[in-house]
């Protein structure tokens, strides 16, 4: 393996020593693996605390911060955290207004955090839960009953986190998060398979010259293996997928988001695809972000996720917001 490790069982220790070293305004706790906002618990706020399986960086700890999550919880890589990870940052936030739990719908996180709700409660702390499950490409997958969890996580979090940050009360904050999750649709392709640091070579077999539309971020099947095909012609079967699926009535919030090994210059490219493709089925773009947000690792492709916004949705988008992956207005 050619990889900036030391041994693959303290990759996500040796991660987490380097964020608290990098973001002093982040509480770090290696051990225990939860990371809080330094100022945590802040008074009548509600505290949002997301968590999965290390190496969708900057998901979930990059987005620890004022204007989005209060906590988030590491697992190992692809592997969900465990309960008593969530009931820690749970309680590290809680300032008596309650907790919201954001959930991607993979069946160890759903099970995990449902099991830390229940432990939460019996410490005397109100939670909520919300599950993000807006992927088209498939129905069921390797990790799932139903959709999976991908690039709207960004926006649930993102939204919640603007009107937590505002004091609304949990009931609100919790309606929030779930309008924006039913109001999102992604759909992601890949151009080559990640490797993960215990196994030391590819997750999946894609051989030279396909790809494989409609993938998830732990690089699961998606619909069909294809030959090689342009940006202008995926960003045609993302986009057609994802609008096949949704009908927005109001402009959208946009996000390219590159799986870990894109290059910008390619995501740029594939940005001016899929906009002109939205442009032709007559979809407003209210906001676009570009970027690698939510990866799997090492492995080249992009998704596309879109938010149907209202006007209230979007100004909670354009708050202030300032973590280590997303900042602005700050």
């Amino acid at each position: 393996m050619r990889m900036l490790i030391n041994v693959p069982e303290t990759v996500v220790a040796d991660a987490l020593r380097g964020l608290a070293a990098a973001h002093p305004e982040l509480t770090v706790d290696v051990e225990n693996r939860v990371i809080v906002r330094r100022d945590a618990p802040v008074a009548g706020k509600v505290g949002l605390v997301s968590g999965g399986g290390s190496g969708h960086e900057p998901l979930h700890g990059g987005f620890v911060g004022p204007g989005m999550l209060s906590a988030a919880c590491p697992g190992e890589v692809f592997t969900s955290p465990v309960p008593d990870q969530m009931v820690r940052a749970a309680a590290a936030v809680d300032s008596g207004a309650g907790v919201l739990f954001i959930v991607k719908n993979y069946t160890g996180d759903v099970l995990n955090f449902d099991m830390a709700a229940e432990l939460a409660e019996d410490e005397g702390i109100q939670v909520a839960k919300v599950l993000v499950n807006d992927d088209v490409a498939v129905t069921d997958s390797l990790y799932t009953a139903g959709r999976r969890g991908t690039g709207a996580t960004l926006f649930v979090e993102k939204i919640a986190g603007a009107a937590a940050e505002e004091g609304q009360p949990l009931e609100r904050v919790e309606s929030i998060a779930r309008q924006v999750n039913e109001n999102s649709r992604s759909f992601g392709v890949a151009l080559s398979a990640c490797t993960t640091y215990a196994k030391g070579s590819p997750t999946f077999d894609l051989p030279d010259g396909e790809l494989e539309l409609g993938i998830g971020i732990h690089g699961e099947p998606g619909r069909e293996r294809r030959a090689m095909m342009t940006s202008r012609e995926i960003a045609d079967f993302a986009v057609h997928a994802v609008l096949d699926d949704m009908s927005p009535r109001n402009p959208v919030l946009l996000l390219v988001n590159g799986m870990g090994a894109t290059p910008l210059l390619e995501l740029y490219g594939f940005n001016a695809e899929v906009q002109r493709v939205l442009t032709e089925r007559g979809v407003a773009v209210a906001r676009t972000l570009v970027g690698n947000y939510v990866t799997s690792l090492d492995m080249a492709g992009a998704s596309v996720t879109l938010c149907q916004v209202d006007e209230e949705t979007l100004r909670l988008w354009d708050a202030p917001v300032k973590t280590a992956g997303l900042r602005w207005g700050m």
